[in-house]
């Protein structure tokens, strides 16, 4: 029986997307499937969580994450708009956001149409890699998921017609999130056992090989 592993995602963790290429790779190369569970961002979960948090903990967050696309050569730059929109006056991030819950709906109707790996992928690359402002206008995301093999308006349609659907779907996601383990991204699950954060990707392969991993 083919292994498989969950990816527990968000689009607004630079984490998220630095780890992407490893398992877009390993998919590719390796007899394993990856089933994509987006989930919403801590700072949509629990409004106050950065104006609880240490300052060190936002300034480490900024010099790793450029360093490490660095490390792995990959573009980086924090987006413009940020996918998660935070009041200047509050430092709080009320519940009307004007992207993250589009994003996060469009990639459970990814997922459910299969692509989910390939969208997040795509439309990841569109919002952190700083090869566009405004990655929000014009075609940007319709691009995006074009080339992930998808079109926007048909997901934007299916999102339309029932969207307490992909609502509960996020829901759900997040609770088995916490039942795998873990409550931040990325999170990587396999039979039970968490794999949290982007560095612990070669732990995941180490534990699959221990479970026959196979080269395609």
């Amino acid at each position: 029986m083919r292994l498989s592993f969950d990816l527990f995602w968000s689009f607004r963790s630079p984490y998220s997307y630095l780890l992407l290429p490893r398992v877009v790779d390993l998919v590719a190369s390796h007899d394993v499937t990856c089933t994509v569970r987006i989930v919403y961002p801590i700072a949509v979960r629990q409004a106050d969580f950065f104006q609880k948090v240490d300052p060190l903990w936002v300034f480490y967050l900024m010099k790793d994450t450029y360093r490490e696309a660095e490390f792995l050569g990959m573009p980086y730059r924090w987006p413009k708009p940020d996918p998660v929109y935070m009041d200047p006056a509050t430092r709080l991030y009320p519940p009307e956001q004007p992207h993250i819950h589009r994003l996060s709906q469009l990639g459970i109707a990814a997922t459910e149409a299969e692509r989910g790996l390939e969208f997040i992928r795509a439309v990841s690359h569109t919002i952190w890699s700083g090869t566009v402002d405004g990655w929000h206008e014009g075609d940007h995301l319709a691009e995006a998921a074009a080339r992930a093999g998808l079109d926007l308006a048909t997901l934007d349609a299916a999102i339309a017609a029932n969207p307490d659907h992909y609502r509960a779907a996020i829901d759900a996601n997040q609770e088995a999130q916490r039942a795998a383990g873990h409550y931040g991204v990325p999170l990587m699950a396999l039979e039970g056992e968490p794999f949290f954060g982007q560095d612990r990707f070669d732990q995941l392969v180490w534990r699959l090989k221990q479970k026959g991993l196979q080269a395609r």
